[in-house]
């Protein structure tokens, strides 16, 4: 499913929990790495059912990596095991758009190549638009990823299982065009894994011994020169069994999503953004992150990094744009008035 360095003990760990140990998700000992409820838009919930179901059956993953505007784009995808999510962004791209699935575990990749010429015939295509590496994402140039050559980076329920995780971020902003986004979803804990609780093989399998601090990542990906994290989702992650949540203590474990993006140094001046409700799935209202939205034909003033990820990304020709108002936000009382009270004026 995912990978770390060669030769490595976690590795050969990973390896073996995904091409032997694991069969199906119904193997799985806690539901970490199994997509909670999920609100996806009809059109990717009709493409995810077209995916075989021997594919969809060796699934692993913790939230849902479909990002909007996907017609035509370049789309890699780190870990991509049997292919699901792979198969399902072939789908959502488009026959002008191309998917490039890594992963370094054989027993996947056999399943994925074995569907390339049946999802192809089932899309109408005339020619396949993906493909699957056999490397690891910690090294993409050794597995064939040109730099700045992906509109878009996805990633589920991978990077937990890395053994370095700062090599992953590296190479995706390196084959990452500028502008590009890095949309990946992952299980983070509220502190520090103890370290006998990283050493554990089971633990580390299931996405629990490996995941991140989420503090340490937020820090890590500025290191690696990507935008600030933007959360797009979160929940709480249940453990079940009762060995494994003894284990873990005190622990507390989410899955989340964050959206990076790959800039340029200079950014451009803050400004009013006007959103013209032409996404697909999001004609009257666009979510670029937890805490903003863009309500179709409403004026909305933005800061320096966000007007820069809108001016340069894929989103551009979705969006109007007029110099700030100075105003970053509207005084408009009508609009205050018709929000839940949230306590007395007097």
């Amino acid at each position: 499913m995912a990978s770390t360095e060669p030769g490595s003990l976690i590795e050969e760990n990973v390896r073996e929990y995904y091409g032997k140990t694991l069969t199906t998700c119904a193997d799985l000992r806690t539901n970490v790495c199994k997509t909670t409820c999920n609100k996806h838009p009809s059109h990717i919930d009709e493409a995810l059912k077209l995916v075989h179901e021997d594919v969809s059956s060796r699934y692993f993953g913790c939230g849902s990596v479909f990002p909007d505007c996907l017609t035509g784009a370049s789309v890699l995808d780190l870990g991509c095991g049997s292919g699901r999510d792979s198969y399902t962004l072939s789908k959502l791209v488009g026959e002008s758009g191309c998917v490039t699935g890594v992963d370094m575990t054989d027993e996947m990749l056999q399943v994925a190549n074995r569907y390339v010429s049946w999802h192809t015939e089932k899309y109408g295509y005339s020619k396949p638009n993906v493909r699957f590496l056999k490397g690891y994402i910690e090294n993409l140039e050794n597995a064939g990823v040109q730099p700045n050559s992906y509109d878009i980076i996805v990633s589920n329920c991978v990077v937990n299982l890395t053994a370095d995780k700062k090599f992953v971020f590296k190479e995706a902003f390196r084959a990452l065009k500028v502008g590009g986004e890095l949309y990946f979803s992952d299980m983070y804990c509220d502190q520090e894994v103890p370290l006998h609780l990283s050493r554990n093989q089971l633990l580390w399998g299931e996405g629990l011994g490996g995941a991140l601090y989420w503090k340490n990542m937020v820090e890590m990906v500025r290191e690696c020169g990507f935008s600030c994290p933007r959360l797009v989702n979160a929940s709480n992650v249940k453990i079940k069994d009762e060995e494994i949540q003894k284990m873990l203590g005190s622990a507390h474990y989410v899955s989340a999503t964050y959206r990076l993006f790959k800039l340029p140094r200079d950014r451009v001046k803050e400004c009013v953004a006007v959103y013209n409700g032409k996404i697909e799935g999001s004609q009257k209202l666009f979510s670029m992150d937890h805490l903003t939205n863009f309500v179709a034909g409403e004026a909305r003033e933005v800061d320096c990094e966000l007007a820069t990820i809108l001016r340069l990304s894929r989103f551009r020709k979705y969006f109007q744009f007029s110099p700030s108002t100075g105003l970053m936000h509207e005084p408009d009382p009508f609009k205050y008035v018709n929000r839940p009270p949230t306590g007395s004026c007097c």
